[in-house]
């Protein structure tokens, strides 16, 4: 069994990747490059934080109730499947956490590949995002970067959303300066903010993206 996991960073609580407050973990690393990715210093597999399962889950379970969730983005989260399932049992054996993840392979590409550890993690999962961002249908839409991204539903636990408009980007303010959580609503959206706010003296905090414009 993995027991560890190579992480960029976590966030404890946000209202824009994925239904209800939820935690979010970004995996570190990503075979795919797909350009306009808005967080190239994630793509490595090295240079992230080892974290062992057993701390994560010790983290998540000391979250205040109301955060019902964790999102899995990356990176690739399906790169570190084996890692992600184990984690999710975990945490399950105590809570009844919705899981959600995005995943840059279509759904039907990953069943199709059939790697155990990554049909073990889609069998876990509430909500799956899917497919890679392509720029050229860059879309302003629920918790997706681009227009050939779909939302799947593989539980009852949570409904589609009635609209289908982005659910918008959270701006906090940390030690390190200021931090945007979410999916970029136009493309060059990083860049263009970034820019902005230095031109203004304001320190940027390390992104809690959601990896790069297809909302990952």
């Amino acid at each position: 069994m993995t027991t560890t996991l190579e992480i960029s960073r976590v966030v404890e609580r946000t209202a824009v990747l994925g239904p209800g407050l939820r935690a979010v973990i970004w995996v570190r690393g990503c075979p795919l490059r797909c350009p306009g990715c808005v967080a190239p210093e994630d793509l490595p597999f090295t240079g992230g934080t080892t974290r062992t399962v057993d701390d994560l889950a010790e983290w998540l379970g000391g979250l205040p109730p109301e955060i019902t969730g964790v999102t899995f983005s990356g990176g690739e989260p399906m790169s570190q499947a084996a890692g992600l399932s184990a984690l999710v049992t975990r945490v399950r054996a105590d809570r009844d956490w919705s899981v959600m993840a995005y995943s840059g392979w279509t759904m039907e590409h990953l069943r199709r590949r059939g790697e155990p550890d990554h049909l073990r993690l889609l069998d876990q999962l509430d909500i799956l995002v899917d497919g890679p961002y392509v720029a050229a249908r860059h879309a302003d839409l629920r918790w997706r970067g681009s227009a050939n991204q779909r939302l799947h539903f593989l539980t009852d636990r949570h409904a589609p959303p009635p609209e289908d408009g982005s659910a918008g980007i959270e701006l906090r303010l940390t030690d390190d300066g200021v931090q945007w959580i979410g999916v970029p609503p136009v493309p060059g959206f990083r860049t263009g903010f970034e820019t902005a706010m230095r031109t203004r003296g304001i320190t940027i905090a390390p992104s809690a993206t959601s990896s790069d414009e297809k909302g990952r």
